[in-house]
Order: structure tokens, then sequence, then C-alpha cells
């Protein structure tokens, strides 16, 4: 009887998402990865969903066409150059940003919207070991 090696294992073997070398004994960590959702992996439900996800994106674009044909091609790159630096303003991995320059930028500080009535942070699942989510942002775990 042949033996089968290693690299036929390998080969006829399925691969499973979700488990991977930054999972100890192939559970989730779901302190680094979120909670799974099948949700997330579903087709959209309906065709205006995918377009309310783009929104800002397809704003964004729209202002930035029309800062072109208005100033020139400069004032849009100076903007998103803008919209990069304050994209990277974060507070430690802990705490939740608020993003106040990057919506003082797009205009939307003086507006109350959905998201600054029911995204309560004191209510983020996101809270948790700030030594270890520090850590883990480093690159030390």
């Amino acid at each position: 009887m042949e033996s089968l090696g290693l690299h036929s294992q390998q080969k006829d073997s399925v691969p499973v998402t979700g488990f991977g070398p930054h999972a100890a004994y192939g559970v989730q960590d779901t302190l680094r990865s979120g909670f799974t959702s099948v949700k997330n992996e579903l087709l959209p439900s309906h065709p205006l969903e995918l377009s309310e996800k783009n929104f800002l994106v397809n704003q964004d674009k729209l202002n930035f066409a029309t800062v072109r044909n208005i100033q020139g091609i400069h004032a849009p790159l100076k903007l998103q150059m803008e919209f990069r630096a304050a994209r990277q303003i974060q507070r430690l991995p802990f705490l939740q940003s608020s993003n106040l320059a990057l919506d003082t930028l797009r205009g939307t500080d003086e507006s109350i919207g959905f998201e600054d009535i029911f995204n309560d942070p004191t209510l983020s699942e996101a809270m948790g070991d700030p030594h270890r989510m520090t850590e883990y942002q480093l690159g030390l775990l």
C-alpha cells in the first residue's frame, strides 16, 4: 500500500475560511477580527442598498469633478490630499475616533444625521483591553 505524503494531503484538503495562523487552536479571534455575520457575505437585497453604501464615494467624486471644472486640476488634488491627511488622524486603537476633521472638510459637521443619533460611542463593541489592542496594531502580538 502506498503511503500518502504531506503534499498529497494538503492538495486533497478543503480550505476552510476564517481559520488561519493568527487564530489559536482553529478558533476565530473575535477581539481582533470582530463578530462574523452571514449578512456581510450576502448579496444586496434591494437595488438601492448598493447605491446607499457607495453614497459618500459617489458624492465625493461628483464634488471633485465640479471643483475641477470650476477651479482647475489643482483643487481636487489638494482636497484629496487633505482628506487623506484627515483620515490618518486617529485616537488610540481602543477609543472610537470622531473624525471631526474629515467631517469639517466634507461639510457634514453642521448637519445631524442618522449616525449622529443612533451611533452612541458608549455602546460600541470595539472596546477591549487597551494594551492588547495597541500591541496588536503595532505588530507586537
